[in-house]
């Protein structure tokens, strides 16, 4: 690995202004202090997949990014897996979704919600 990957290796995530809008405009639609949850869990298949939930609480080791009027909390076992990850939203002809990309995966699967390490 190079020193640029190193040191991407060990930013937080980011969340697009895109991805911020569209969690934004899904949590209007939720209960007052909804926050959208990223977490990476085992499973899936390439090993881990990625999980978006809509809570209202957070714990206080939660990292939460705040941006568009959207909160994104991770959780830190998951952060350890999204380090350096850009966390953005497509609007394409196969569809709308979230799009996570994560330099700390070695290989992802054509679902785009699973990926190994």
């Amino acid at each position: 690995m190079t020193h640029t990957a190193d040191a991407a290796s060990d930013a937080p995530p980011i969340v697009t202004e895109r991805a911020a809008k569209r969690v934004a405009a899904i949590l209007r639609k939720e209960a007052p202090g909804a926050m959208l949850r990223v977490a990476v869990n085992g499973g899936g298949c390439s090993g881990f997949q990625y999980a978006f939930d809509i809570e209202t609480a957070r714990t206080d080791d939660d990292l939460a990014i705040e941006s568009e009027g959207a909160v994104v909390l991770i959780d830190p076992v998951s952060l350890d897996f999204l380090k350096g990850a850009r966390i953005d939203f497509v609007d394409d002809l196969i569809g709308q979704s979230f799009k996570i990309d994560n330099p700390n995966a070695t290989a992802s699967c054509g679902c785009g919600t699973s990926f190994s390490v």
